[in-house]
């Protein structure tokens, strides 16, 4: 124990009178509202940041201030987990000539089943990721066909889409607006389309605001809850 002293240039007496000393009050209470943050902050799946997670703790009765929850948690090493990094996954058809962009950004319209959109993103689960495909009307804005899978195959969106039209049995003509992916440029959604007598319309390559309001909804399931 003399040459621990020795090695950290204090004396003995000292160094037994800190080891005796008890936590402050302050610094039992942090510790135990550490406990209760990590709790939160583990049921959300590592999305909630310090704002809701002190909305939790007030909702629980345990009486606290933000800030001193944002400093619990940076020394905890917690932060909330706002998008994911892209995962690996298999992709398959062939990429063909694109369909022009006849939507033009042009997203309120006033009658349902004349415009869908459709895209692609991934979710984090507790098991990995899954790859989810929507489709959405834009006359309300409301989820009208969906499919999930460990893979993006063509299968996951001919299944949304065809989830969409059994749901929905449009009368006429639907145009579907999508990006240049090769699941939705495959020559089984062509035929899929033309069997359910919709017709395509895809945003230029790279161009996320053309197909905006499908790139919002997905953000918004993604965003700290």
């Amino acid at each position: 124990m003399r040459i621990l002293c020795r090695a950290l240039e204090v004396h003995p007496g000292g160094y037994y009178a800190w080891l005796s000393q008890p936590l402050s009050e302050r610094d039992i209470e942090d510790k135990r509202l550490t406990g209760q943050i990590k709790q939160y902050w583990l049921e959300s799946g590592g999305h909630s940041g310090y704002r809701n997670i002190h909305e939790d703790l007030l909702e629980a009765k345990i009486d606290c201030g933000r800030d001193r929850v944002l400093r619990l948690m940076r020394l905890a090493g917690l932060r909330a987990q706002r998008g994911y990094k892209a995962p690996k996954g298999y992709y398959s058809g062939t990429v063909h000539p694109a369909a022009p962009n006849i939507l033009d950004r042009q997203f309120e319209v006033d009658a349902p089943n004349q415009w869908w959109v459709s895209d692609i993103t991934y979710i984090h689960t507790h098991e990995g990721f899954l790859f989810l495909a929507v489709v959405m009307d834009l006359f309300a804005r409301n989820i009208v066909g969906w499919s999930m899978s460990s893979r993006v195959t063509e299968e996951l969106v001919l299944d949304a889409l065809t989830m969409a039209y059994w749901r929905r049995k449009p009368d006429g003509k639907v145009m579907l607006h999508s990006d240049q992916g090769s699941q939705y440029t495959s020559n089984r959604c062509k035929k899929l389309l033309k069997t359910l007598n919709m017709e395509a319309s895809m945003s230029r390559r790279g161009n996320c605001h053309e197909n905006a309001v499908a790139e919002s909804f997905f953000a918004n399931i993604k965003k700290e809850k």
